[in-house]
């Protein structure tokens, strides 16, 4: 369900986002090419590839992993973010199966930074960063929320506009 329709509550900020970055995208589209390929090459014009073919079954197994599963993974791969008046919505489909909420009582701070998330998280996705950094909900660029929760945890959000975001959750924060 999207955040924005869980519950209920004025929203007040909404971004979506989707992996667009070309460099992914490339490697997806080389690596499901190649299941592509070796399924059709071996299975329907029954022309083995190489010395040592892999029976039928594996290439099957293959093309379904990365010729449609990796494709259709990102393909429906998105970070719903949303803040209402009740709390901090988020949802990261398909690996999120509901919505989930951080109630503004829980956070301490809300500051948008930018940040290196290979170096912090080690790359985009839900990951977790190294040395204390938490745990980091991200599709796409440099730019995020860092959250601090009042029992210590961090989280961040990467969003295009880090900036509103920063400011529609600090506007709700306050009484």
């Amino acid at each position: 369900m999207d955040p924005v329709k869980a519950g209920g509550g004025e929203v007040v900020f909404r971004e979506l986002q989707r992996f667009g970055q070309w460099w992914i995208w490339s490697i997806i589209v080389a690596v499901a090419g190649f299941a592509w390929f070796t399924a059709v090459y071996q299975l329907f014009l029954g022309k083995p590839l190489g010395g040592r073919p892999a029976p039928d079954w594996i290439l099957v197994l293959i093309w379904l992993l990365f010729g449609l599963g990796l494709p259709l993974m990102f393909i429906s791969s998105k970070l719903m973010v949303a803040v209402r008046r009740d709390g901090l919505f988020y949802r990261y489909y398909p690996f999120h199966l509901h919505t989930h909420r951080i109630a503004f009582s829980e956070i301490k701070k809300a500051e948008a930074r930018t940040y290196s998330p290979v170096m912090e998280y080690g790359g985009w996705g839900i990951r977790y960063g190294w040395g204390g950094r938490g745990k980091a909900y991200n599709v796409s660029g440099n730019r995020g929320v860092q959250l601090e929760l009042v029992d210590g945890r961090r989280v961040l959000f990467g969003s295009r506009k880090a900036d509103e975001l920063a400011s529609a959750i600090n506007g709700m924060m306050r009484p």
